[in-house]
């Protein structure tokens, strides 16, 4: 009796200390509903930590210039001048995108002894882009400062120097291009241009839009778009800019292209003729600037038309994941002195039309006589083009929509050669053979790394075990691979550059304890292996020696889990423990994913990312609940398996299923304790974390971030979904939470960013479905972040959004009170 009295004493004495901790916390929560607040200092600390340098190496790998990178700006500066120019956000006061920065301290490694040599440029200033001339003797830098961005120049010795009299306009197309001589720079120089437009104090008229009888098209693009003649007039304002010619060596300017809005601009690898994109007014309100009205041309270097490759018009009807048509990805043959390749739709661009064939390669040798030669035709949409080191080499990268399946195809188009090299599904990770890697000619123009038969290709190295990227050289003769290097398996280690020759490179190389360095690796005799290991030794010595920033994340644990779903597809989630944990202890667990679309189980299945990466957290993340207590089950599966066309119909279902099988996995293991498990995701994943609590009881609260809640606002296709809304209309239905808020009987915290651009997470989905749950008896709070795209950037913004996050899960998952598996309600507590 004494001990029943006692238990239940106790237990009232708990109840009354969890109510009075929960009202406590709802008090903190309501006092602070609308100014910024800030997680704790221990969390601060994390977050503000010196992040690693960014790095930038020489085409012959024998330098690296390192910045240390700018990633938070201030609120203020977000809330700062910003103007929305046809799919681009500008900052007005240095002509540069709104929020981007580059890096601070800018200095030069070499490779060799690990030797530093800092860049003397303005404390003020940032490296916005390096720019290395082909030989690794010299770059040019743009160099960016509060109100302009500037051209640079320097050595590898640690000399530079200002360029006088140019500021750079990098918008829409890389500032700086080095000509083949390695001695002069293609430089896009903002003109002397006056005053900015102002605005006028009325609107010239309404907006207006009007079709008939069009089609529908793609809205991916749709972004930021131009609205008024004022908008025109700006984007004509910050665009334009001159096309000059500077000489490193006598430090002077020639103009070769008057004022304009330039795409695009190519020296020839012979230097005689310049490839050159440039838009034409009026401009267009329906499309983002890239699928503007343009002229493709190329020019002799005193500005004078060779020939017009074509004449485009604005491209505002392209189909649903089309393409536009005529003259697209339009360049230079890297290894012929001037002839030009680019890519033409044979099926209207129209990914459902039926065709034969969907592409074709066209080919036009300078003078540009005569007619441009059809080289090439491709049964499947052209994803990418790639020359290789031997004249003539192409590698051709085609997509088939329906089967989600890549082709490779090898080209000599001198001999007028063609064969399928390899083709598999684009999402199997344990057979993709990786991209080639490239190197840069002495013209400048890269190319794939080509010895004798042998292609050097590099890839992540998706296994059941994660991540392990590897080298290999692959034969085009006999398609034998030899694997000349793999990540170790305690570690995670990938190929950065080769040094000098294909017998040295630059590698990364991290654990869970070890910081990311730089190593350099030399290559050894040929070894026996076992398959998929390196066959070959390697050395490596020391280049970096970076710190550890956050020391108190090394305790974190981290393990790849693999399950399986009801319907045995295999499934995986990557387990993080928090620092301190003993085993057998349950835990409040926080699920962290992104559903992906897969065509079969199979691929689905696999393994992705790796267990033996250093722990870094960065911005908003969820991994900061694990300095809380909190078990992450992070990069959990969440496969959608089927038919690309109809996908969609089976989301909801399996969702469900996905999520089932990881919170079975987790509290089988003894980690998770199923009356304490949340829900957390980002954009589609904010979408999957509505539906989860609208369709199931697995989770007892949710955070959905940046999401698309009702998918009717979105027509013509989400995602992978294909069909219109009045093709699928019950599918737009079954995946949209808002239609089924009212059975969203689990807290949710829903936040976005007051000004997403992304035009299928627009912010008022977010207010739509928050009064949809409110108004329904749910409980629900909506934050939103102001000045915010669709990711948060401003340092204010990500202390803030962590604030809600850690309270949000600590209140309804953490310390949720549970009496005989039920959730005590208010008018029930003690």
């Amino acid at each position: 009796m004494k001990n029943t009295l006692f238990s239940l004493f106790f237990l009232t004495l708990i109840g009354c200390l969890s109510k009075q901790e929960t009202i406590a916390q709802d008090k903190k929560m309501a006092d602070n509903a609308s100014t910024w607040q800030s997680p704790e200092e221990d969390i601060l600390k994390i977050l503000h930590a010196p992040q690693l340098p960014k790095s930038s190496t020489s085409p012959p790998g024998t330098h690296m210039i390192l910045t240390d990178p700018i990633i938070y700006p201030s609120l203020s500066e977000l809330a700062g001048p910003m103007l929305k120019l046809a799919g681009t956000r500008v900052n007005p006061k240095n002509n540069y995108y709104h929020g981007r920065h580059g890096g601070t301290s800018p200095r030069i490694l070499t490779i060799k002894d690990g030797k530093i040599v800092d860049l003397n440029i303005p404390k003020e200033a940032e490296v916005i882009s390096t720019y290395w001339r082909p030989d690794g003797q010299a770059f040019a830098l743009a160099v960016g400062f509060e109100d302009r961005i500037e051209l640079w120049t320097g050595h590898i010795s640690g000399a530079v120097e200002k360029v006088p009299n140019v500021i750079l306009n990098p918008l829409m197309e890389q500032a700086v291009k080095w000509f083949p001589d390695q001695e002069k720079l293609l430089v896009r120089k903002i003109a002397d241009r006056g005053s900015a437009p102002e605005k006028p104090s009325m609107p010239n008229g309404p907006k207006i839009l009007e079709d008939a009888g069009a089609k529908a098209r793609s809205t991916y693009e749709a972004r930021n778009l131009l609205e008024t003649a004022y908008d025109d007039e700006l984007f004509s304002y910050y665009t334009q800019c001159e096309l000059v010619i500077y000489d490193t060596k006598t430090k002077q300017t020639q103009l070769i292209g008057p004022k304009a809005s330039y795409t695009y601009s190519s020296v020839s690898p012979d230097g005689n003729y310049l490839l050159v994109e440039r838009l034409k007014a009026p401009w267009s309100h329906e499309v983002a600037w890239w699928r503007f009205a343009k002229d493709i041309e190329v020019w002799d270097l005193k500005g004078n038309l060779v020939k017009t490759i074509a004449n485009k018009a604005v491209a505002n009807e392209v189909p649903i994941h089309g393409v536009p048509t005529g003259v697209r990805s339009i360049s230079w043959q890297p290894t012929a002195p001037h002839t030009l390749l680019w890519r033409e739709a044979l099926d209207g661009g129209n990914p459902v039309a039926k065709a034969d064939f969907r592409d074709k390669l066209m080919r036009w040798e300078a003078p540009f006589k005569g007619e441009a030669e059809e080289i090439f035709k491709a049964e499947h949409r052209i994803q990418a083009t790639m020359w290789g080191q031997t004249e003539g080499m192409l590698m051709v990268f085609q997509r088939e929509r329906m089967k989600r399946w890549r082709y490779v195809w090898l080209l000599d188009v001198n001999k007028g050669t063609s064969k399928l090299w390899f083709d598999l599904d684009e999402s199997d990770r344990y057979n993709n053979p990786g991209f080639p890697i490239f190197t840069q000619l002495d013209n400048g123009k890269y190319v794939f790394r080509v010895d004798g038969d042998d292609i050097y290709f590099r890839g992540s190295g998706g296994s059941k075990e994660g991540d392990r990227p590897f080298v290999d050289r692959r034969n085009t003769a006999t398609n034998e691979v030899e694997r000349i290097f793999r990540s170790a398996k305690d570690k995670y280690e990938y190929f950065v550059d080769f040094a000098d020759d294909t017998n040295s490179f630059i590698m990364s190389s991290e654990s869970p304890t070890n910081v990311p360095n730089f190593y350099l690796a030399t290559l050894g005799k040929s070894i026996k292996a076992d398959k998929g290991e390196a066959a070959r030794k390697m050395s490596k010595s020391p280049i970096s020696k970076f710190k550890d920033p956050s020391p108190e994340l090394r305790n974190i644990t981290n393990e790849i889990i693999r399950y399986q779903r009801a319907d045995s597809v295999e499934l995986s989630f990557q387990l993080l423990l928090p620092p301190g944990y003993k085993k057998g202890t349950k835990l409040p667990t926080v699920v962290y994913a992104y559903p992906l679309e897969y065509s079969g189980a199979k691929i689905a299945g696999q393994v992705r990312g790796s267990s033996n990466r250093f722990m870094r957290i960065r911005g908003a993340s969820h991994k900061y609940f694990l300095m809380r207590g909190y078990a992450v089950l992070d990069r959990t599966a969440m496969p959608m398996i089927g038919d690309p066309e109809t996908v969609y119909d089976s989301f909801v279902p399996q969702l469900v299923a996905d999520a089932e099988a990881a919170v079975e996995k987790a509290v089988d293991m003894g980690i998770a304790d199923p009356d304490r498990i949340g829900v957390i995701g980002h954009s589609h994943g904010g979408l999957m974390v509505a539906n989860l609590l609208a369709h199931t009881d697995l989770f007892c609260a949710g955070i959905a971030r940046s999401g698309s809640y009702n998918k009717t606002n979105q027509p013509y296709g989400f995602q992978g979904e294909r069909r219109s809304l009045f093709e699928a209309t019950q599918s737009y239905i079954d995946c949209s939470p808002t239609f089924f808020a009212d059975k969203v009987n689990e807290p949710i915290l829903i936040i976005h960013g007051d000004d997403d651009s992304n035009p299928g997470t627009l912010t008022f989905q977010s207010e739509v479905f928050y009064e949809a749950v409110r108004g329904s008896g749910g409980t629900a709070r909506l934050v939103l972040l102001p000045f915010e795209d669709h990711g948060y950037r401003a340092k204010e913004s990500i202390e803030h959004v962590l604030w809600e996050q850690l309270n949000w899960f600590d209140k309804y998952v953490k310390n949720r009170e549970i009496v005989e598996g039920k959730e005590v309600k208010e008018e029930n507590k003690p």
